[in-house]
């Protein structure tokens, strides 16, 4: 395994012990992988950033780096931590995980890692270039830069995500190279799919059902940035897709045009995938959107159903610091709040303590999201639209 003269002078430690340490995983994960080199990575982004997640070990993991003066060379970011950094207390999280989680956070800022905590970093900055090559650890956001925006990265760990940081570069391999980006299964969506939980549902059911593979939608409308950002997400939880295509719109099937030959599964119906996602009651508890974190153009749409109502039950909306700003500087963040919802930054329900909540069922507009919340936070979900899922917050009730 040969690196190159530079690589191999950190590989034995001239530039330090924290250097040659992310350069010995990076080293590793050639190995495994069968990699032919190391790539220059434009931008990283960090998962592996919630206390919830991280505990104590986590925590000492992230410290290590720190105390041996780390340095990130990389334009790096950072995914959802587990509470709103700022609105903590009234938001009812507990001082002690607040205080723990906000040392995480500072730890990797000492790395020169940018907080924005977000699980949708191209919406505030981290944004490639098509044919980029980076290294993303969330989940969404790596099918996000893959499919969408036709950048190049694997599904990255948190340990391997910050030793390319730290190095400025990643192993060669899987989706950094053409021949692995080509489609390998294809579904005809023959199913009705508008609205962004359509696109959600059709997600689930399709990443249960692809795994790994590189999908290839046919049948699809045009779609909008957040149903691209919903059909990713879920087919990234249900299964584990990193990359699709959807048929004349996606970036690298409209250079390439490959998968012509492949045979099609039909998607008929998307009704066993809604059903599987509502789980809960009649009675909402709470209300969740913005998983992935939401964007401008869905914090007008929320800001407008919303416009002389009030809610009934505790609604939260989701999203990073900086498109919590935009909405604040056009008056969506004011519109919003003013109807007893917060929006919420920093953080999303996947990854906060919702199980100390006490909530029953929680509505939300995500497949992704109800995907996590059944799975790893013991709550039931109802699943829909943003319009309907706002209606039961006005409510307190689920209406199909």
């Amino acid at each position: 395994m040969m690196l190159t003269k530079d690589e191999q002078a950190i590989f034995d430690g001239e530039s330090g012990e924290a250097s040659q340490k992310a350069m010995e995983i990076l080293a590793a994960l050639r190995k495994i992988y069968g990699a032919e080199s190391l790539v220059p990575v434009s931008s990283v982004q960090v998962a592996g950033v919630s206390y919830k997640n991280l505990g104590e070990a986590g925590r000492d993991f992230i410290a290590w780096w720190s105390e041996h003066g780390a340095k990130v060379r990389s334009f790096s970011t950072l995914n959802p931590a587990g509470i709103d950094l700022k609105r903590w207390k009234q938001l009812g999280f507990s001082k002690d995980f607040s205080e723990r989680q906000k040392e995480v956070v500072s730890l990797y800022e000492s790395l020169g890692i940018v907080p924005t905590c977000t699980c949708t970093p191209y919406e505030i900055g981290n944004t490639p270039k098509f044919g980029d090559h980076i290294a993303w650890s969330e989940s969404s956001a790596v099918s996000f830069a893959n499919s969408y925006m036709g950048a190049r990265t694997n599904r990255e760990g948190g340990p391997s995500a910050l030793a390319a940081a730290i190095i400025g570069k990643t192993p060669c391999y899987g989706y950094h190279l053409d021949k692995n980006r080509g489609p390998s299964i294809s579904f005809d969506v023959k199913a009705d799919v508008a609205s962004e939980a359509d696109f959600g549902a059709l997600g689930f059911a399709t990443g249960a059902h692809a795994k790994d593979a590189v999908p290839l939608f046919y049948g699809l409308r045009p779609m909008r940035q957040t149903h691209f950002k919903q059909l990713g997400a879920a087919m990234a939880a249900s299964g584990a897709v990193a990359l699709y295509h959807v048929e004349k719109q996606t970036p690298d099937i409209r250079c390439r045009g490959c998968g012509e030959a492949l045979e099609k599964i039909c998607i008929e119906s998307l009704d066993d995938a809604y059903s599987r996602l509502n789980t809960g009651g009649d009675k909402v508890d709470f209300v969740s959107l913005g998983c992935p974190h939401a964007s401008l153009e869905e914090m007008r749409e929320i800001a407008g159903h919303l416009k002389g109502k009030r809610v009934s039950v505790p609604t939260w909306i989701t999203t990073s610091i900086g498109t919590r700003a935009l909405s604040d500087a056009y008056g969506y963040l004011k519109a919003i709040e003013s109807t007893g919802a917060r929006v919420v930054t920093d953080t999303c329900m996947v990854v906060s303590p919702i199980e100390e909540f006490g909530y029953g069922t929680v509505a939300a507009n995500s497949a992704k999201g109800c995907y996590y919340m059944q799975s790893w936070c013991g709550v039931e979900t109802r699943f829909g639209d943003v319009h309907q899922c706002l209606d039961a917050a006005i409510s307190g009730s689920w209406r199909k």
